[in-house]
């Protein structure tokens, strides 16, 4: 179940008014209980504050020595219908979610403790961990971000999928999702210029989804033993059989979009561009992420 979040409007307000040029982390420490969708073991994850440049890290307390990871590109070992972190000795399932909160809300520095395998898939949007994070109480600190801003326009395509980084002064993402043979999704399409106040009421509520007839093999077959209608919209016969049906209309595109934000946030670097993607999914993401950081690194350097 999601994190009842009690914070005020008015302190909600004043936590994404923070100012953007600012490394941000958290007041207070904070955790968040759940299941994993892949695993269905029980997970605990706790979001600890962190000095200036750490970064956002992963620590296993379920394993000995509590081995850490840092969330960054060079550390994705797979992306089977998820985004996984990893190392020869441990992994880190289903990282997208609250990678996409912490970016979304502007965090920074942070370390994500997880005991368990998998990161709790919750209602399978990202909305209970940006709750977590009012919870916690964002706050500024000393140190500025350095964000790096594309000359030249950055592609990358493999048959039908698209991506495209294009200059920009601010961070927006377009996204059109295609699914031919789905009547009931067929051709969504949103854009948007993502900040705080955008990801937590256009974004971060929005679930994974399925369609039924992808799903069902998977479930019978074990690989996705934490699946159910309390944590994915799933899309049987052209129709959702959530009882309570859609969160927006076109939830399923800005879930994409909420996966690619997770995705793009592994890069080291603090970002502005136009991200243009059509029919992307982790494992292009994370492609387009590795090309994407080559020319940034390149041109600012």
């Amino acid at each position: 179940m999601a994190v009842q979040c009690e914070v005020s409007s008015k302190k909600r307000s004043e936590q994404i008014s923070l100012n953007p040029h600012r490394q941000k982390t958290l007041r207070n420490s904070v955790s968040i209980s759940g299941i994993g969708l892949f695993t269905a073991e029980k997970t605990t994850l706790t979001i600890h504050p962190a000095e200036e440049d750490t970064g956002i890290i992963f620590q296993r307390t379920d394993l000995p020595k509590s081995p850490k990871l840092q969330a960054e590109l060079q550390n994705v070992v797979s992306t089977p219908r998820c985004t996984i972190l990893g190392n020869k000795d441990f992994t880190i399932h289903t990282v997208e979610h609250v990678l996409a909160a912490l970016r979304g809300m502007g965090i920074d520095n942070a370390l994500l403790e997880l005991f368990g395998p998998e990161v709790p898939i919750m209602d399978g949007s990202a909305s209970p961990f940006v709750e977590a994070i009012l919870k916690g109480e964002m706050i500024e600190q000393e140190k500025e971000k350095k964000f790096y801003t594309l000359q030249y326009p950055v592609s990358w395509s493999k048959g039908d999928v698209h991506l495209v980084a294009l200059p920009s002064e601010t961070f927006r993402v377009s996204y059109t999702l295609h699914y031919p043979n789905s009547g009931l999704l067929h051709s969504q399409y949103y854009s948007n210029e993502i900040d705080a106040e955008v990801f937590i009421d256009e974004i971060g509520s929005c679930r994974t989804f399925c369609l039924y007839e992808e799903i069902a093999p998977l479930i019978e077959s074990g690989l996705i033993k934490g699946g159910g209608l309390d944590n994915a919209i799933i899309i049987k016969n052209d129709s959702v059989i959530n009882p309570e049906g859609v969160r927006f209309s076109d939830e399923m595109v800005r879930h994409k979009i909420l996966d690619l934000i997770g995705d793009l946030s592994l890069l080291p670097v603090s970002f502005y561009a136009t991200i243009i993607a059509i029919r992307s999914g982790h494992a292009s993401n994370i492609s387009f992420a590795h090309k994407l950081l080559k020319h940034l690194k390149m041109e600012n350097s």
